[in-house]
């Protein structure tokens, strides 16, 4: 999953500062060019990554109707430094 959504960050000329993938969630902190929607850039995010691991795990597709929600959660780095975020986000591995 991690190197799916590095190489989809990548397409998106976006680049990623921390990233932590747990078995329910994932926890990106990434930058963007401000042309891309926020909508967009998760839409695209998790379009191409179900669909990869679709591909590559057929199984997948018929034990869970989608791998994705519809929701997700975005915020700002305005009021905390981003190195803040990056050990929050460190910090979660094992948890």
């Amino acid at each position: 999953m991690a190197e799916l959504i590095q190489v989809k960050v990548a397409e998106l000329d976006g680049e990623i500062v921390a990233l932590e993938v747990q078995p329910d969630h994932i926890h990106l902190f990434a930058g963007f060019p401000p042309t891309l929607a926020v909508r967009q850039i998760m839409h695209r995010i998790k379009g191409s990554t179900s669909y990869m691991l679709r591909q590559e795990f057929p199984f997948l597709k018929s034990r869970l109707p989608s791998l994705w929600t519809r929701s997700y959660y975005v915020g700002t780095a305005g009021n905390v430094s981003a190195e803040t975020i990056r050990r929050y986000i460190e910090a979660q591995k094992g948890r």
